[in-house]
């Protein structure tokens, strides 16, 4: 193993996420204790304040590092499709991907939510990640021609949420395909209203 790949050679505060990471992804960080984090990241106590300042601060840098690992897969999978209806649906193809991985253990951000008080900055980065998946959503049924992009995007949420839920509950990989095949008769259906409302005759005058 090289010096700089070497996990006992990193800064402190890396081995310190990077143990955070691993037990919060695992179990939850209620049940982990600060002891578990640094024994695990081999570092004092001491280096956890100096870099964080608290538990909390270091559950927050975890799932902030978890919203961008989520947004840099998404922007970087949509990539690899052209067609706008293709990106819309390729968010499911990419969820696919997740689930499949050996390590799956649900939805990191489902477990923050449920185990963070209403208005804390936890709650806050969740509901920042939702927003931000939202949006993404609304973007890409809008060029896709959907009509009323806003509300399929809450729909396409819903999907995702149930895909995850079941994925990790049911053991259910598939889960993700299944809510693509949902996904897809919902744009039709969308942009059909779209197409028809479009090409509508227009009224006759004086009729």
């Amino acid at each position: 193993m090289s010096k700089a790949s070497d996990p006992a050679r990193l800064p402190a505060r890396e081995r310190l996420l990077a143990a955070a990471e691993a037990l919060f992804y695992e179990e939850d960080f209620n049940a982990v204790g600060i002891d578990r984090v640094i024994e695990r990241a081999g570092v004092a106590k001491a280096s956890l304040y100096d870099c964080f300042g608290s538990k909390e601060e270091l559950i927050r840098a975890y799932l902030l590092a978890r919203q961008a690992a989520r947004q840099r897969r998404l922007t970087e999978g949509l990539a690899r499709y052209a067609a706008p209806r293709e990106r819309l649906l390729g968010v499911f193809d990419i969820l696919a991907e997740v689930l499949a991985e050996p390590g799956f253990r649900g939805c990191a951000f489902v477990k923050a939510g449920a185990q963070s008080k209403a208005g804390s900055s936890l709650a806050r980065v969740c509901d920042d990640t939702r927003q931000w998946l939202r949006e993404l959503f609304a973007a890409l049924a809008r060029d896709a021609g959907a009509a009323n992009p806003e509300v399929l995007a809450q729909q396409y949420v819903l999907l995702y949420d149930g895909a995850l839920v079941s994925a990790q509950m049911d053991r259910n990989p598939k889960a993700a395909a299944a809510a693509r095949t949902v996904a897809a008769a919902m744009l039709d259906v969308a942009t059909a209203t779209t197409t028809t409302t479009t090409t509508a005759a227009p009224p006759v005058s004086g009729a």
